[in-house]
């Protein structure tokens, strides 16, 4: 995101914006027709931001964390030059933006699922609160948490920035560091051992199985016959193994490789709306924890 050349361009021209404003004020030759045009294309560059943000899937915690600063920085100064404008201003969007931000990096993360790769447990459309806080906190999707770090574990539904794209995937942990998981006829084998599985229901099109791992169970998806090629993944130290609940339409570690332990951002805790299409009317049928 702070790679990309349009995005900086609409930060320093907010930057340029926002100085020129509190220039003004603390001069008293703020007129209504500066303010205005002020106003614009401050609006205007925070579109063209927001806009590459979601191009770019970026991360709102660190441009929320700059905002709360602009307006601290804006407070003191009016507080410092005793300037009413400036004090309100600044305290009146510091309050918001640094709990939004506080709320969104370290508590929880509004996610739609975008694919049906977790069927039966999640489906496209649904909206989930990702819990920031499961293993760590931290400002950045990507990195080490500054407090409170703990490891993923056995069956977690994970919520992560893979290591091919700058877009967060939602899976379910398989394997730890030093493991070695096997794939065979369908069936996941932890170090030799193979899954416990049991069946659901079944057809010509599709089964369903419930697989326990560690007292967790979780149902799973698969098409098809049980025919498989063997593989078998040894993950590497400070990485993990990661498949979707969907076996057979999945894109996980079988497909892009082992997930850094650094570039978990936390699990899918809630599913709170669904919304499958623009034209479909919201629905909280779905609504509960996730298991």
């Amino acid at each position: 995101m702070f790679a990309d050349p349009i995005f900086l361009l609409s930060l320093v021209a907010l930057f340029f914006l926002l100085g020129l404003w509190v220039y003004q004020v603390l001069q008293d030759t703020l007129t209504d027709q500066n303010q205005q045009l002020i106003y614009i294309s401050g609006l205007s560059a925070s579109l063209i931001g927001i806009y590459r943000i979601f191009i770019n899937a970026g991360d709102l915690g660190s441009v929320l964390l700059i905002g709360s600063v602009i307006c601290l920085v804006i407070y003191f100064i009016g507080l410092i030059s005793r300037n009413g404008l400036l004090k309100t201003t600044g305290r009146g969007w510091f309050i918001p933006v640094f709990l939004i931000f506080v709320l969104r990096t370290f508590a929880y993360e509004p996610y739609q699922i975008p694919s049906g790769s977790m069927i039966p447990g999640l489906k496209v459309g649904d909206f989930i609160l990702v819990n920031k806080h499961s293993y760590g906190l931290k400002i950045n999707r990507v990195g080490d948490a500054f407090a409170l770090s703990a490891d993923p574990d056995y069956g977690d539904v994970v919520v992560f920035i893979p290591p091919h794209v700058n877009v967060p995937y939602i899976k379910r942990l398989i394997g730890k560091p030093g493991d070695t998981i096997g794939y065979l006829n369908k069936k996941i084998y932890v170090n030799g051992q193979p899954v416990d599985q049991e069946l659901i229901s079944t057809s010509a099109e599709e089964t369903f199985l419930k697989e326990t791992v560690e007292n967790k169970d979780r149902i799973i998806r698969i098409v098809g016959g049980s025919a498989s090629y063997p593989e078998e993944f040894v993950v590497p130290n400070n990485h993990y193994f990661v498949m979707g609940d969907n076996r057979d339409n999945s894109s996980d570690s079988r497909y892009f490789g082992f997930v850094p332990r650094e570039n978990f951002m936390g699990t899918g805790q809630l599913i709170w709306m669904t919304w499958e299409c623009w034209t479909c009317l919201p629905s909280f049928e779905r609504a509960g924890f996730i298991k």
